[in-house]
């Protein structure tokens, strides 16, 4: 049965098996894990979460999809294949609650589905993901370096880094442009504010050129003078930028700016 990847919608098939191990190896597979696979694709790496898991649950847009993975699915009965957005679908409502998040991500969506999921899927307490390089590295980046941010901020609050693997391209269909790679994070733990700082994070990133005071103002959550105060109270200088700061020192701004 041929499939022909739909660019609009970030496809790239994984069709190399030989990666399947390096990805179970990274995500600490065990026999009575729950699974939430999003965008499962041609069903390779389905079909092997499906023998190892005692369930997974397989989120996929694009319905053309469907006759494929159900051949290549059939008789596997500890599988839900669900076809939704995963970014519009109740995710949290799926029953049994997914414990790991496993899957080669589709690139235009892969960001705000991590994102979503720190605080929208609290059952998932490991992640273990195929993303652009690009994307991966700036998970984990530290301050200061050009690819931390938001995404870096809000990821770090929650999650730690358990194992990285860069990825060739041959064991994609079609070959993507971009370099890949594989990382695995766990849950650590939550600010109990964790709304809040989302939010002051989100504000302080949205200007990067401005003084973090400016990038507050601008974003209409504090003003200027607030924000210099605030983070006076955290021993930091009003003419800093959010690239300086450590993730911690944004919960800290968020309940000084309370």
């Amino acid at each position: 049965m041929t499939v022909t990847p739909k660019k609009a919608l970030g496809q790239h098939f994984l069709v190399d098996e030989n990666i399947l191990g390096v990805i179970g190896r990274l995500a600490q597979l065990e026999a009575d894990d729950i699974v939430l696979e999003i965008g499962p694709g041609l069903g390779l790496l389905t079909g092997y979460l499906a023998d190892r898991v005692r369930h997974v649950h397989a989120v996929e847009l694009d319905r053309a999809l469907e006759p494929h993975l159900a051949e290549r699915l059939a008789g596997r009965a500890n599988v839900d294949l669900v076809f939704a957005d995963a970014l519009r679908f109740d995710l949290a409502g799926l029953s049994p609650r997914p414990g790991k998040l496993v899957a080669n991500l589709p690139y235009n969506v892969a960001t705000p589905i991590i994102v979503e999921s720190l605080d929208g899927l609290p059952s998932v307490g490991a992640w273990c993901v195929m993303l652009q390089r690009e994307v991966a590295d700036r998970f984990f980046a530290r301050p200061g370096t050009k690819a931390y941010g938001a995404v870096s901020v809000l990821i770090q609050l929650v999650t730690e880094r358990t194992g990285f693997h860069p990825v060739s391209r041959d064991v994609f269909r079609p070959r993507p442009n971009v370099e890949s790679a594989l990382v695995a994070f766990r849950r650590t733990a939550m600010p109990a504010d964790y709304k809040d700082v989302k939010s002051v994070v989100e504000a302080a990133f949205a200007h990067r050129r401005k003084t973090l005071p400016n990038s507050l103002e601008l974003a209409g959550l504090a003003t200027r003078d607030e924000a210099a105060r605030a983070l006076g109270e955290i021993g930091r200088p009003p003419e800093i930028r959010a690239e300086a700061l450590e993730p911690g020192d944004f919960v800290a701004l968020a309940e000084a700016l309370e």
